[in-house]
């Protein structure tokens, strides 16, 4: 499938045939290719939660405005954006500072800089994290798509209480959530909807 074909034939499932699993390894060959996203400063602000076992479904599912995708699917992922990601103690760094030959004052600089991007204010910190981890979830499902597995991203949750049931700190945001697996045969999606075009979107100045 060519990249072209990946983004004409991505669709959002709504029918996720229960039947149908994912294997553990498809998985995390669909993740691994996914984390080729591009981030700020490579800082990979981002976890994922992957949802998997009946009783965590169940919880994610009372928390997803009872969206019966999250039961059926075989997984959905809790995208996760860190608040925290700039800070020095992202492991991230130690790769700038072999990167840097060990400059030590190099690397101080590089990290006061991103600070000064994205850690002095709450808004600026959410902007980092969410920004980044949205990268990474589209990234996710046009990676499901090579490897032939749907998806479904869902933003009709409860992100504060998700954060809470599955134990996230303050420090982390939930992005959104995204079901894979595939499709239910069974089932007919609707065409897709109209997509605006260049000159609807762009403001050429």
């Amino acid at each position: 499938m060519s990249s072209k074909e990946i983004f004409e034939e991505r669709r959002s499932i709504n029918f996720f045939d229960p039947e149908k699993n994912l294997d553990d390894a498809l998985l995390k060959d669909i993740i691994n290719l996914a984390v080729l996203a591009p981030s700020a400063f490579n800082l990979q602000p981002w976890e994922i939660i992957a949802v998997k076992s009946k009783e965590a479904k169940e919880k994610l599912y009372k928390l997803s405005s009872n969206q019966p995708k999250v039961l059926e699917a075989p997984v959905t992922l809790i995208i996760v954006g860190d608040k925290n990601g700039y800070d020095t103690s992202n492991p991230i760094w130690d790769v700038f500072l072999k990167m840097f030959n060990g400059d030590k004052e190099k690397l101080a600089n590089t990290q006061g800089y991103a600070y000064s991007l994205y850690g002095t204010s709450e808004e600026r910190k959410i902007k980092f994290a969410e920004s980044n981890a949205a990268l990474l979830a589209m990234s996710i499902m046009y990676a499901a798509k090579a490897f032939g597995v749907d998806s479904h991203p869902m933003s009709g949750i409860d992100f504060d209480g998700i954060k809470e049931e599955f134990g996230l700190d303050d420090n982390k945001t939930i992005v959104m959530t995204i079901a894979l697996g595939y499709l239910d045969e069974n089932k007919t999606l609707y065409p897709r909807a109209y997509r605006k075009k260049y000159e609807e979107i762009v403001k050429e100045v």
